[in-house]
């Protein structure tokens, strides 16, 4: 993990539009330097526990992700986990290699009311594809199949120029307050602009 410096967090807080709770590091940066996937600590500054250990804060990302989901293709992937036991198992590894990887991050085995539970509606269902393409960004490649693939249909979004200051790169962040009052129940999908629906061309990965 790359341990997330001051700047990289205020960063994150204004690609969100709220403080970055517990970030801890950066998952995966975009070639223009900025976070494009965070990392939280397993428990928050207020003692909540946090499962979402990768979180999707490019907003050219979120937005493209949200357009996914906005076509159905949530639907279709969990189809597909039905009827493709290969996809279901790799699924499942997934599930357990974002488990492993929490476990690995300071206090990560010490928060008993996160034990079994992922991000993204792994390992039976797909609930948020953000959540899931902040963990095949972070991990790599091999790791989370529907995360990859969200990837490859959202195409190579870091090659768009960066949206103006703020958020994408605040020319000069403000403090990330200290105080974490916000409420616990965090969905990846807040922070995402009103879905749009996808160009006629965009392709939908088909049930085999």
């Amino acid at each position: 993990m790359e341990i997330a410096s001051q700047r990289d967090i205020e960063v994150m807080s204004a690609q969100l539009g709220r403080p970055a709770r517990g970030a801890i590091g950066v998952g995966w940066r975009c070639p223009c330097g900025n976070p494009a996937a965070t990392v939280t600590a397993p428990r928050l500054p207020d003692g909540s526990p946090f499962p979402t250990t990768y979180y999707l804060c490019c907003p050219k990302a979120v937005f493209a992700v949200s357009r996914l989901e906005s076509s159905g293709l949530m639907a279709t992937y969990n189809a597909r986990l039905a009827a493709e036991p290969e996809l279901a198992a790799a699924y499942a590894r997934a599930h357990q290699a974002y488990l492993d990887a929490r476990a690995a991050l300071p206090g990560g085995d010490a928060v008993p009311e996160l034990d079994g539970i992922s991000a993204g509606g792994m390992p039976k269902r797909v609930k948020c594809l953000h959540a899931l393409l902040a963990h095949a960004l972070a991990a790599g490649p091999g790791v989370n199949p529907i995360g990859d693939e969200v990837r490859e249909l959202i195409g190579e979004f870091w090659n768009e120029p960066c949206l103006p200051n703020p958020p994408c790169a605040p020319a000069n962040p403000t403090p990330t307050p200290t105080a974490d009052t916000a409420d616990t129940a965090d969905p990846q999908q807040s922070a995402a602009p009103t879905p749009q629906p996808l160009p006629t061309d965009t392709p939908i990965p088909p049930k085999k």
